[in-house]
């Protein structure tokens, strides 16, 4: 159905162990895999992708990847939204307002439980601003490998790789050093799934 070997071939050469941003052009890498996938799973990469633009984070945008029939869709913006819930609790807390103002609750998470918060307001108590958003990345990071542990050759496997080179491409442009540790944390990764491909580097 999709040539999901390609998309690891196509992956950036790391040289001497140096990446920056102009090595790694996302949106052609993500095109490339786009040229890769049937129409049905284009869509779905689609809809994955407005999930990285925040004027698309809304409550319809949650309820729709709710009810998506692809597991990585459902489990990871379950995940978004409860992180980003949680920050807004911690803000408005901060601000002494009422913690569940601007906050999106869905249809069976009214109680609003997220086993990561206090590791988030761990994270947002501390005084380096990149330091937070690198644990905030960090723990999408680790969602991410979650959701994908047992995956090797389907489309989870396949968002869950876009979902990570969207962290790397924002790190490249915060601190060029982490975006290289992403990246190398990301193509051992991968290396790891599709074993057989040669690499050279």
């Amino acid at each position: 159905m999709n040539n999901y070997t390609y998309i690891v071939s196509s992956l950036p050469v790391i040289v001497r162990d140096r990446v920056s941003a102009d090595d790694i052009r996302t949106d052609a890498v993500i095109e490339e895999i786009r040229s890769q996938l049937s129409a049905s799973d284009c869509a779905v990469l689609d809809f994955t992708l407005g999930g990285f633009d925040p004027d698309s984070l809304c409550e319809d945008f949650y309820r729709k990847a709710a009810a998506s029939p692809v597991r990585f869709v459902r489990e990871y913006f379950g995940f978004d939204l409860n992180l980003r819930n949680a920050k807004t609790r911690y803000l408005n807390t901060s601000l002494g307002k009422p913690s569940a103002q601007d906050t999106i609750v869905l249809d069976g998470n009214e109680d609003g439980e997220f086993e990561e918060e206090k590791e988030v307001d761990a994270i947002l108590n501390g005084k380096d601003i990149l330091a937070r958003e690198r644990g905030i990345d960090d723990l999408y990071w680790q969602k991410i490998e979650d959701i994908t542990t047992f995956d090797y050759f389907d489309l989870d496997v396949i968002l869950g790789f876009v979902a990570r080179l969207k962290i790397v491409d924002r790190w490249l442009r915060l601190d060029e050093e982490a975006g290289r540790e992403y990246f190398r944390s990301l193509v051992s990764q991968v290396r790891s799934t599709f074993k057989g491909v040669e690499y050279s580097e």
